[in-house]
């Protein structure tokens, strides 16, 4: 075999993990963390794409136009949270039907403002040589992007004082309240995060990933999938489930095909429901 070849698979296979994670994390907050079940996800994510664009023609450089779809979308995500969800916590039901519609609503408007297909953003593009092969420098930039967004996401979550309140408000809400924790308010900022992850990195995949109105589509089943897997502990069963699973049918698909590669990703995740029910973060000792 190719030792040059066998390098470029690996790589790639890391950089398809991190962008599966890197699309998860959003989610793993507001299903792995509050238990919302948010079918808006996937538009979730193209809000953060179709807002950095925005941002990039109106001439404003690329980084800042992400910091910025991450402000938007997170603020989408904090009104969505006072008009629809907080009504909704604790019935599942009608979180999925709500959410639904709004995913259906949010698919629409950029139907009708942008058209069905959107011209991608022009930044300068470089690859690294690997022998007679090459790789794209931005798509192995995915590795430590997020590696970066795990570890800060983590510790926000662990070590800080509204980390500590959001999860005592989301695991006990009538005790967290009854201690003087606003528990409304850190819902809504919970979401918002968890949001504003989504519209991030809709925004980090828009030179790899055209902005469409369908675009979140593609990601958001196996999103799910992967925080379904992970287990309670959201961060670290995310990182987990999502590089296990992303490496795996990404080499696949490497050297098959991609259709084999998605088949194999929902064989393994059936069968790991199968023997892990509660997910296979289950019986860990971590915090989160």
């Amino acid at each position: 075999m190719d030792f040059n070849y066998l390098l470029v698979v690996i790589l790639s296979s890391l950089s398809s993990a991190a962008i599966l994670i890197i699309v998860t994390l959003g989610l793993s907050v507001i299903f792995g963390l509050m238990g919302v079940i948010n079918l808006a996800h996937g538009e979730f994510i193209m809000f953060g794409a179709y807002a950095a664009l925005t941002c990039v023609s109106m001439g404003l450089p690329y980084p800042l136009a992400i910091v910025l779809a991450t402000i938007f979308t997170a603020l989408f995500g904090m009104i969505v949270e006072r008009l629809i969800i907080q009504r909704l916590y604790g019935k599942l039901i009608y979180t999925m039907l709500a959410t639904w519609g709004l995913s259906m609503v949010m698919y629409q408007s950029v139907v009708l403002i942008f058209g069905t297909v959107t011209p991608g953003i022009d930044i300068p593009q470089s690859n690294v040589a690997i022998g007679t092969y090459t790789i794209s420098t931005y798509l192995l930039m995915m590795i430590p992007i997020s590696i970066f967004l795990l570890l800060s996401i983590y510790y926000i979550l662990t070590k800080t004082k509204y980390g500590l309140m959001a999860r005592a408000s989301i695991s006990d809400s009538k005790t967290a309240l009854a201690m003087g924790i606003k528990t409304k308010k850190l819902n809504m900022i919970t979401f918002a995060f968890g949001s504003g992850l989504a519209g991030l990195s809709g925004a980090i995949l828009l030179p790899i990933v055209s902005a469409t109105p369908n675009m979140g589509f593609a990601f958001v089943i196996k999103s799910f999938l992967t925080v379904v897997v992970a287990g309670p502990l959201a961060i670290s069963g995310t990182a987990v489930t999502g590089l296990s699973l992303g490496v795996i049918s990404s080499a696949t698909a490497s050297y098959f095909s991609s259709i084999i590669g998605d088949v194999l990703f929902f064989i393994i995740t059936i069968m790991l429901l199968r023997f892990y029910p509660n997910g296979i973060s289950n019986t860990w000792k971590t915090k989160l």
